[in-house]
């Protein structure tokens, strides 16, 4: 069966138990999962209920598609995401954005914990991702193209929308959230990176690493999808931190920097939700 025809039997399975059609997807990386909780007359379906839906098995994933309004602004949120390390395919990995692409949204804001790199950051900094890096040599696109679903050769010089990128500086600067700005580099995990990686990882100008985010922006961009980007700075990478890597830190990180990690999407996603799609 093709991706094509897959997407759209999980789109259906969405719709039976919800109607409202969102303007804005999000997808909620390690414990930042709780803004979803906010959302209001929320339907919330476990991934294992959506066919063909792929379901995480990493703490701080709570496996749920959250649709519901923020202010007047319909969203669709993903509480967890799957990544390649867990044994999927970049495709998989990928399937649930082109579900939320499907739905109908217009934007899609991509979230992530990830490790700092550049020496001005701090855990607990929020980045907004202005570029990224694929290190894994795995394309989500790789395989027969579905023209159905977007062209053979997407352009992705603009992946990281430039208009989004501006209305989310905006909205920082009007709520005095501080916001760093980087570039993003996947890489597969799940063991964190040897020091003298992320002296490489310096040495090409990447400003935060992680093991996610990147298929989920190829694909939406594929679909014509916009794509906004904000990582959780939840700890200092190998050779900068001076303590040993850990996913309990990276969930404690998360906590700390909740409620400020979500004025902020309170205020950026309705901002978001009436600016078109690009032209394919």
């Amino acid at each position: 069966m093709k991706t094509y025809d897959l997407i759209q039997a999980t789109v259906a399975a969405v719709r039976e138990r919800c109607s409202l059609q969102p303007k804005v997807g999000i997808i909620l990386g390690s414990g930042l999962g709780a803004f979803a909780d906010s959302l209001q007359d929320k339907v919330a379906i476990s991934y294992g209920e959506l066919p063909n839906f792929p379901i995480s098995s990493v703490a701080g994933h709570a496996g749920r598609l959250v649709i519901g309004t923020l202010g007047d602004a319909p969203i669709v949120a993903m509480q967890g995401r799957v990544h390649m390390y867990e044994g999927y395919t970049p495709q998989e990995v990928a399937f649930p954005a082109r579900v939320l692409c499907a739905l109908g949204i217009n934007s899609l804001v991509v979230t992530n914990a990830a490790g700092g790199i550049n020496g001005s950051f701090k855990a607990g900094d929020l980045m907004l991702i202005n570029d990224h890096v694929n290190l894994t040599c795995r394309n989500p696109l790789t395989g027969p193209n579905e023209d159905a679903l977007g062209t053979r050769f997407p352009d992705m010089s603009t992946a990281y929308d430039p208009d989004l990128s501006d209305i989310l500086r905006k909205t920082a600067a009007r709520l005095s959230v501080p916001l760093q700005e980087g570039v993003y580099a996947w890489l597969t995990g799940p063991s964190y990176e040897t020091p003298a990686e992320i002296r490489m990882l310096k040495t090409i100008g990447i400003d935060a690493v992680g093991m996610s985010t990147v298929p989920e922006t190829i694909v939406a961009n594929h679909m014509g999808v916009r794509v906004a980007g904000i990582s959780c700075i939840t700890n200092l990478a190998a050779g900068i931190s001076k303590v040993p890597l850990s996913h309990e830190e990276v969930s404690e990180t998360a906590d700390r920097v909740r409620g400020c990690f979500t004025n902020l999407l309170a205020h950026f996603l309705p901002a978001i939700a009436q600016v078109p799609r690009r032209q394919r």
